[in-house]
């Protein structure tokens, strides 16, 4: 059995070499990164070791274009011991799955003559017909673009962002408040 595994993925590999091919795929990317070599720039706690100029050059080490293509980028910052010891809890998870399904189903019904199944996948004509933005959110989304030098691909991408945001809260027009959320979800830069 494993002979002719091996002779698929040669003639492949063979496919591959004399162009290209494109195979179906849908996947998500999840990534983490420590601001710099020893992982303390920025600590409130803990002072960084690290010159600026390897700092720089270590952050730099992941293209913009590649960064540019990622949705959302957060922040862990260090976690104070009292808020690890805190017994409340937050909101039960049983509560958090319904409404992401009620949003998945939402996207669904949007998407039911497309061959798209949910926002992430939005060309930007789709972004043009499904993300409606209130009209006093817009000067919001016009300020981050010139604030932050935004592309169209992250323009878009903050589209998609807070129209699923707005599908969470079951909020047909998307809003200041949910184009705000998918804004702090870009990345800032940390040199």
């Amino acid at each position: 059995m494993n002979q002719y595994i091996g002779l698929d993925i040669r003639r492949y590999c063979d496919i591959l070499a004399q162009g290209s091919v494109t195979f179906p795929a849908n996947f998500m990317l999840v990534g983490a990164m420590n601001p710099c070599p020893c992982g303390y720039y920025g600590d409130p706690f803990r002072q960084c070791t690290c010159p600026p100029s390897l700092v720089s050059r270590y952050q730099k080490r992941i293209s913009g274009p590649f960064l540019d293509r990622v949705d959302i980028f957060i922040e862990v910052p260090h976690i104070d011991y009292e808020k690890l010891a805190d017994d409340r809890l937050g909101e039960p998870s049983e509560r958090v799955q319904t409404r992401v399904e009620a949003a998945r189903t939402t996207q669904r019904q949007r998407f039911q003559e497309m061959k798209l199944a949910c926002n992430t996948e939005m060309t930007p004509t789709e972004v043009r017909e499904f993300c409606q933005v209130e009209e006093s959110a817009q000067s919001l989304l016009k300020a981050a673009m010139k604030q932050l030098y935004l592309s169209a691909r992250a323009f878009h991408r903050i589209l998609k962002i807070a129209r699923t945001i707005a599908d969470l809260e079951n909020a047909d027009i998307i809003k200041a408040h949910h184009l705000a959320e998918a804004i702090q979800y870009r990345p800032r830069s940390l040199v």
